[in-house]
């Protein structure tokens, strides 16, 4: 990230109450749930998908006919990135958090509860602090 914007993200981040450590902290938890979205949709390597009865992530290797091989268990890094937003979003009570899973953009929004209003988030999300880098 370059200077002027994480100083930028940072000034943000604290006109809404959100102290330095915290800022930093919900700043390398989006970068992890934006390289887990990046490897649920796919690289050259592979992708992650989910077991659907036991919900435990695996990366599953890209075969040299493009077709999948075996996968592999992998730490879920997404469930220890959300609970680590909710852990420090959750200090303040005036703001909340939405989860974008797509990742072409930022991760992590976070915005004041009087911007959404009574809105669906997902609507709105964008009037919030984009917490990317």
């Amino acid at each position: 990230m370059n200077r002027n914007r994480l100083m930028t993200y940072t000034a943000r981040a604290c006109a809404l109450g959100i102290t330095l450590d915290d800022a930093r902290a919900l700043l390398r938890a989006s970068r992890t749930l934006s390289r887990w979205a990046e490897l649920e949709c796919g690289t050259d390597r592979g992708h992650i998908e989910r077991d659907e009865a036991t919900g435990k992530p695996r990366f599953v290797a890209a075969g040299h006919s493009g077709t999948a091989c075996r996968g592999y268990a992998v730490r879920d890094m997404e469930a220890g990135a959300i609970r680590r937003v909710d852990r420090i979003v959750g200090k303040y009570p005036d703001l909340l958090w939405f989860h974008q899973t797509d990742p072409r953009g930022c991760a992590v929004y976070v915005l004041r509860r009087a911007e959404v209003d009574g809105q669906d988030v997902h609507q709105v999300y964008h009037r919030g602090l984009a917490v990317c880098s």
